[in-house]
């Protein structure tokens, strides 16, 4: 298990973040959790600063693309934004945005939808294969 505290502005106390590689759940997607959590506690407020994308990466001891990965995430769910070369910070509204999750939103259509399919006679493997195209941008068949 990786851990590390995040200071906030002028070295004040922030949050605290766990990355515990032995869990199922990948490395992105536990920083984007207590991210989110630390906003909707309130240990993290709108504006204040996060750690570059590189020094967490170094405190955790993770690949850069893990923890770029899950900023990036947390920009498109409007839970952190971005200045340029000032950094990362909390987005003002990060609080409502937390509870908004858009990989629920996807894997919820996709169960509706697989459902319905189902429903028609189409098989799984049929299933999977028109997903598969779908994702690759190929033809039918």
């Amino acid at each position: 298990m990786c851990t590390m505290c995040c200071t906030g502005t002028h070295g004040k106390p922030g949050m605290k973040i766990s990355i515990d590689i032995d869990d199922p759940v990948p490395p992105f997607a536990q920083l984007i959790a207590q991210v989110k959590a630390a906003v909707q506690s309130g240990r993290l407020r709108p504006g204040e600063p996060l750690p570059s994308i590189r020094q967490l990466a170094s405190d955790l001891a993770l690949n850069l693309k893990t923890v770029a990965k899950a900023y990036r995430l947390l920009e498109r769910d409007a839970v952190i934004q971005t200045r340029g070369y000032r950094g990362s910070f909390v987005h003002k509204e990060a609080a409502a945005n937390c509870r908004v999750d858009l990989g629920e939103r996807a894997h919820e259509r996709l169960q509706e939808t697989i459902a319905e399919l189902r429903a028609e006679g189409v098989t799984d493997s049929e299933i999977r294969n028109a997903f598969n195209r779908s994702m690759n941008g190929s033809p039918n068949k």
